[in-house]
């Protein structure tokens, strides 16, 4: 073989008994033509194959195959030399050009790796039928809030022992005055008592003091300067007009001043409310204690 990618090759002996031998000079031509043929097919071959290697190496590859397909040849030039028929050498040469595709298919120089096999991973990835659902949270059940009880209000009592309403309201500013300074149910009976027998549990202003007539008031009373459900004096100093026209005002002066009285616990109710009002009649005030009694314990009663 040359350098020149040619192979390199003897003429026949063109002698007479060498013709003989050899067969017409058709075949020997239809040969040669093979031979260019296959050259040409593999060199293309070589030419299109992706990432061909370097000169040098397609040389020696192509010389290889050249080779290969001389030695085939010449197997087939000996059949033929054998007495083969025309028909044989032709049908030779395509089996020769046809193993010699697939060899040289076979032989690629470059080869694409096939891709791995793919093997099962160790642990399955969860799918959408092994993942469980998620479980809803409970909704939140609306709790209504507790009202807290609203304090009771004092029931107020229907009026009791033949008194109006009026007289009853009146009754109740003394009773609840005095529960408010803390003094004891006696001190209250006594102090309701003293109004029964002073203006009748009724806020009655003065004919003779016009300025007591400017506020509030249930009727008028006569006797001098004297205002009120306790009938108080302001000349006296039991406080202004103004004061003294306030059942609570009037009602804590009184008690203030019975509660300095000594001993009034064990005092009568008369003499109680005598040591406190200096009135002219000082057994007046004991008729009124039955009726005071009940007034202050109905009023009493449903507040506590």
């Amino acid at each position: 073989m040359r350098d020149d990618d040619k192979i390199h090759y003897r003429p026949a002996p063109t002698s007479a008994d060498d013709r003989k031998v050899d067969g017409s000079s058709a075949e020997q031509v239809s040969i040669g033509q093979e031979r260019s043929g296959l050259r040409r097919k593999l060199s293309r071959a070589l030419a299109r194959r992706p990432g061909s290697v370097s000169p040098g190496r397609a040389t020696v590859a192509l010389a290889s195959a050249a080779a290969c397909c001389l030695g085939l040849v010449a197997v087939v030039e000996l059949r033929t030399t054998s007495g083969g028929s025309t028909a044989d050498t032709a049908g030779a040469s395509a089996e020769l050009l046809r193993r010699t595709e697939q060899e040289h298919a076979s032989r690629g120089l470059v080869r694409t790796p096939s891709a791995p096999p793919s093997t099962p991973s160790a642990t399955p990835s969860p799918s959408a039928s092994t993942t469980p659902a998620p479980t809803a949270s409970p909704t939140p059940r609306k709790t209504t809030p507790t009202k807290k009880p609203t304090p009771r209000r004092p029931v107020d009592p229907a009026p009791v022992a033949g008194l109006t309403v009026a007289q009853m309201n009146n009754a109740k500013k003394i009773v609840r005055t005095g529960r408010a300074m803390g003094v004891p149910r006696r001190a209250l009976v006594i102090a309701v008592a003293t109004a029964m027998q002073e203006s009748n549990l009724y806020n009655l202003a003065s004919g003779a003091l016009p300025e007591s007539q400017n506020h509030a008031n249930q009727g008028l009373g006569w006797d001098h300067d004297s205002v009120g459900l306790f009938q108080q004096r302001a000349s006296m100093g039991w406080g202004t007009v103004a004061e003294l026209m306030d059942p609570a005002y009037a009602t804590r002066a009184f008690l203030t001043t019975l509660l300095a009285v000594p001993g009034w616990q064990q005092m009568r109710l008369t003499e109680a409310a005598q040591a406190v009002q200096v009135s002219a009649y000082p057994e007046a005030y004991a008729p009124h204690e039955p009726r005071a009694t009940v007034i202050v314990n109905a009023i009493v009663a449903p507040a506590t």
